[in-house]
């Protein structure tokens, strides 16, 4: 056999090969961070659920999902263990200090032109006026309407109507 006929099974299996091998990986990292648990950290489920570790087993976990409600989960059942300041942000509304010493940036862009002495610009509405669309729509459709009408007659000629024959 050529090498050229069996350069594409090749790069399949090498494909596969990098595929399974980052899936791994991914896999371990998980298992890892499961395992690195400790009691008071905060997690979130894969059914996205925010609670917060109370006791670690081999294969489960009593996580705290209110004050005073304990459920028991699988470890397989954490998605992410959440850092104390992340986890205090989504389940307890804490929001992070900003830094107000620093520069503030403006909510248009007109401030951040030179000039603070020229004169103002009128604006221009440059939005559709919506009652006019809303007309010129509705003549649209009537004069459709009374075009598809003409041509139903034109085919079924003139002065008939539905339930008339061609022949007398």
């Amino acid at each position: 056999m050529d090498l050229i006929t069996l350069l594409p099974f090749i790069v399949l299996i090498g494909a596969m090969f990098l595929m399974t091998r980052s899936a791994k990986k991914k896999q371990a990292a998980a298992a890892q961070m499961r395992n690195d648990m400790q009691p008071g950290t905060g997690v979130r489920t894969i059914g996205g659920m925010y609670a917060t570790v109370k006791e670690v087993h081999d294969d489960t976990v009593l996580l705290e999902v209110a004050p005073g409600v304990h459920a028991v989960y699988a470890k397989n059942a954490i998605g992410a263990v959440l850092d104390d300041a992340e986890y205090n942000r989504i389940v307890h509304g804490d929001e992070q200090e900003l830094d107000t010493d620093g520069t503030v940036v403006p909510d248009d862009a007109s401030s951040l032109t030179g000039d603070a002495d020229a004169p103002e610009v009128a604006k221009i509405d440059l939005g559709k006026d919506d009652a006019a669309d809303d007309a010129e729509k509705t003549e649209d459709a009537t004069a459709k309407d009374v075009k598809a009408t003409e041509d139903v007659k034109d085919a079924k000629g003139e002065g008939k109507t539905d339930g008339d024959a061609d022949s007398k």
